[in-house]
Order: structure tokens, then C-alpha cells, then sequence
């Protein structure tokens, strides 16, 4: 899931991601404008879902893919769209 809280008195949105899988020991989110090198690490809850936060500019658009485990890459249903990568799949696009 994807949530976006929009502040009508700054430059920047509030975006918290909530996601989950079968066996997920741990989740990284890549893309957001940071040219896929630092990920957002994600904190896993009791319920066993992982979330995070983060603050991205108004008025962006930003591609981003869930990292499971190290090895497994995933969309989020959620996401505002989807394009293709270079690789073959597609990732994940917000829009703020």
C-alpha cells in the first residue's frame, strides 16, 4: 500500500509504504530518484507486513521496486503506474 499525505504548506508530500509477502525476512525499496543505489529499508511490524516513510518533493513522479530478501523483485499493486525497465519487467511509479 501506498499513502500519500499531501501538506498544503510545504514544498514536499509524506509518502508511507506498507508491504508484505509470504516469508519475507526483509524488504528494501529502490528507485525513488536515487539512482537505484540507496535503498529505504523497510521495518518489519509484529503483524509481519514492513513498512516506511519517506518525504518526496510535490509536483515529482518517482519509479521505485520492492528488493525481498536480496533476491526477489516486486511491484506494488498500489503504485500510481507502471513502466518498463531495461530489464524486461516493469517498475513501480508514484506521483506526487
Amino acid at each position: 500500500m501506498v499513502q500519500k499525505i499531501i501538506y498544503k504548506t510545504k514544498d514536499y508530500c509524506k509518502v508511507k509504504f506498507t508491504f508484505g509477502t509470504d516469508n519475507a525476512e526483509r524488504i528494501e525499496i529502490f528507485g525513488l530518484n536515487n539512482n537505484w543505489q540507496m535503498p529505504l529499508k523497510m521495518k518489519k511490524r509484529k503483524d509481519g507486513k514492513f513498512i516506511a516513510e519517506t518525504n518526496l518533493p510535490k509536483g515529482s513522479s518517482h519509479e521505485f521496486k520492492y528488493l525481498v530478501n536480496q533476491t526477489e523483485w516486486l511491484n506494488d499493486d498500489d503504485a500510481d503506474r507502471e513502466v518498463p525497465n531495461m530489464y524486461g519487467g516493469t517498475n513501480g511509479v508514484i506521483e506526487l
